[in-house]
């Protein structure tokens, strides 16, 4: 087997697993979050890193709709300098200065009906592990998304020692491999491809797949980004604006 075959068995597996494990966890976390949803609350975002992209995939997105609010900071999101301002080395000290997580949810009003979903592969980083601790701490349902076999083996960076696993009140699992990358080149020492990125993306986009379905079912069907391809440019654009506008309408209270 090529690597190139290796690594897309190691993506097949990842889903296998996913499929496999955490049907009830995805259903308990659609349902949390739907009925936040459904009742004028907000599903709150935060990743780091890489786990960006993952609060991204949610929304604003095709196939996305209103009601779930990012919450990213580019101290800790924007890697495309790499070296020299605005560069790696700081944004991984910064994801890891206790404190900081409180800082940032000071700028909102969050409310104990709302959800947070906090999203860290590794589940040790202090910033997403004190994201979800302050946000429980204010009553609010918290999921964490990681690799739960990283997790349970990485040593905890936060001050009293805690993981995601321990700060939130239900955890669904990337699947990720310890370490994240996942094939081994012959003759080079280091596992490349990373499988994260596919173990989130799958998990989001099920758990968004299940809340339109719950929401719809409940009488309160979505307001759904939709391709002119779908539905035309008239209505695809009618479809931006009024699911914007509902964004707007509400993060205002934040």
């Amino acid at each position: 087997m090529g690597v190139v075959d290796a690594y897309i068995a190691a993506a097949r597996a990842v889903l296998e697993r996913i499929a496999a494990t955490q049907g009830p966890a995805l259903e308990e976390a659609a349902q949390r979050c739907a009925t936040a949803i459904a009742t004028d609350r907000l599903v709150h975002l935060f990743g780091t890193g890489h786990s960006r992209m993952a609060v991204e995939e949610l929304w604003p997105r095709y196939g996305s709709f209103p009601g779930f609010h990012p919450i990213v900071e580019l101290s800790m999101t924007f890697h495309n300098q790499v070296t020299g301002a605005n560069g790696q080395r700081q944004a991984m000290f910064i994801e890891n200065v206790p404190g900081l997580a409180r800082a940032i949810l000071r700028n909102f009003e969050l409310d104990p009906a709302d959800v947070m979903v906090v999203f860290s592969t590794s589940g040790t980083n202090v910033v997403p592990v004190e994201v979800a601790l302050a946000a429980r701490e204010q009553g609010l349902f918290t999921i964490g998304v990681t690799s739960v076999e990283h997790c349970r083996r990485a040593q905890a960076r936060q001050p009293e020692g805690k993981k995601l696993l321990d700060a939130c009140d239900l955890v669904l699992d990337n699947a990720a491999p310890p370490g994240d990358a996942m094939v081994r080149v012959p003759g080079l020492r280091q596992p490349v491809g990373p499988g994260s990125t596919i173990g989130n993306t799958v998990v989001v986009n099920a758990l968004k797949c299940r809340i339109a379905e719950i929401l719809t079912e409940r009488g309160q069907p979505p307001l759904v980004l939709t391709s002119s391809l779908e539905v035309g440019e008239q209505e695809s654009r009618r479809l931006f604006d009024a699911a914007y506008d509902e964004h707007r309408r509400r993060v205002r209270r934040l």
